[in-house]
């Protein structure tokens, strides 16, 4: 007669440990373990979230749903990129304000980085009036919030400025007053596509053009002027190809009329003071990143370039900046986010960006809390999300590489 006994009693008779001690005490199974059930209360933590707040929906008699971006807006937007009525959906109001949010966010990065490079430069200055100024308005900017510079740049904009029947003129073309800034605006004619394939071959040609110019200077220590020959490069070829289609661009110049200016388009005043408060105040910010990445760099790197002879508008450009880049990036990518965040506060000034369109209006009218405020969450989320993945990119691409 055969005895079975299980392998388990026999192993625990032996003194050996059973199988999930064995995969407990392995360190690498451990964490697996770990992990998982991290994630399996974070799973359960945010179903009894929505459980609950479903239910206390319907316990008020209403529903959970994004039907209501179908229905018609009924409000007007005071800036719009694209064609927009108050007859048209919520869903193009929300897309009305996703555009200008982005356009304060683009046109800010790009101002706040240029003066940021800018003010950080001159703090360094040998020039000791223009190193004080510059480190008086970092100062002053930095310690006092945004939304009251927002509050003061509106002001004075909507306050100082003239009425447009007294619009300052820049040849005829440019007109500043209270209402905002009208410019000319572009209209496309048949071929100029030929101009924008032109534009982008130009791009091609200046990033090979910037690829040979570096290797021949690795190679023989000849530099070339990339900046200059690059900017040629972009303007020449597609004025060339543009003046070769027949000049296929026309341009609405503002006038005035009775009451106001006609015509071209129209920076409101809204939209100025966001996007100067936010790139003054994020520049403040950047000045000083830019300004300890430089101070990061050992002193002998001047010194070696001074020795041979650099000159050091050069040594900034072609020796410190490039080094100094790999500690500014990280830093520099919280910035850009904050920037991006901070112009939620366009509401308070009305300006029509997805907190004021769908976060303000829209929920007030449809009483879609949490759908509006989801969407609202969603699109910041996948505006940082962008901005993190291109910032990491180029943080990568200019990281030094190991031989």
């Amino acid at each position: 007669m055969t005895t079975t006994v299980d392998q388990g009693s026999v192993a625990a008779q032996k003194g050996e440990p059973n199988v999930l001690l064995k995969l407990w005490r392995n360190k690498e199974t451990r964490s697996v373990i770990i992990q998982i059930l991290t994630m399996a209360v974070l799973f359960a933590f945010f179903a009894y979230i929505i459980n609950n707040a479903v239910l206390n929906l319907q316990a008020l008699g209403k529903t959970f749903s994004f039907d209501f971006l179908n229905e018609p807006a009924s409000y007007d937007i005071n800036q719009t990129l694209i064609e927009y009525t108050s007859r048209d959906t919520h869903f193009r109001a929300m897309l009305v304000g996703i555009l200008n949010t982005a356009l304060v966010a683009v046109c800010g990065i790009i101002l706040a980085t240029i003066l940021g490079f800018l003010f950080g430069v001159i703090r360094l200055s040998n020039n000791w009036i223009a190193a004080k100024l510059v480190y008086c308005f970092v100062e002053v900017t930095r310690n006092t919030p945004v939304l009251l510079q927002i509050f003061l740049i509106q002001g004075i904009l909507v306050h100082t400025l003239p009425h447009p029947k007294q619009a300052a003129s820049i040849g005829d073309a440019f007109f500043l007053s209270n209402r905002g800034m009208a410019i000319p605006r572009p209209i496309v004619e048949d071929g100029f596509m030929f101009t924008v394939i032109a534009f982008f071959v130009a791009i091609a040609g200046v990033i090979a053009f910037r690829r040979w110019a570096r290797k021949i200077q690795e190679e023989t220590g000849k530099i070339y002027p990339v900046l200059t020959i690059s900017l040629g490069i972009l303007v020449a070829l597609p004025l060339i190809v543009f003046m070769i289609s027949g000049s296929p661009l026309a341009f609405e110049v503002p006038e005035l009329g009775r009451f106001n200016l006609r015509g071209g388009w129209t920076l409101i005043p809204e939209f100025l003071a966001l996007w100067l408060a936010l790139s003054l105040y994020t520049s403040a910010f950047i000045s000083e990143i830019v300004r300890s990445g430089i101070m990061a760099i050992n002193k002998g790197q001047w010194e070696a370039a001074g020795a041979l002879g650099i000159k050091r508008s050069w040594t900034l450009r072609l020796v410190i900046i490039p080094q100094a880049m790999r500690v500014i990036i990280p830093p520099l990518a919280s910035q850009y986010l904050n920037l991006t965040k901070n112009s939620s506060l366009a509401i308070a000034i009305g300006y029509m960006d997805i907190v004021a369109t769908i976060g303000g209006i829209t929920l007030m009218q449809t009483g879609k809390e949490m759908e509006t405020m989801i969407i609202v969450l969603a699109i910041y989320l996948c505006f940082s999300l962008v901005i993190s993945a291109f910032m990491n990119w180029y943080n990568k691409r200019i990281a030094l590489v190991e031989r």
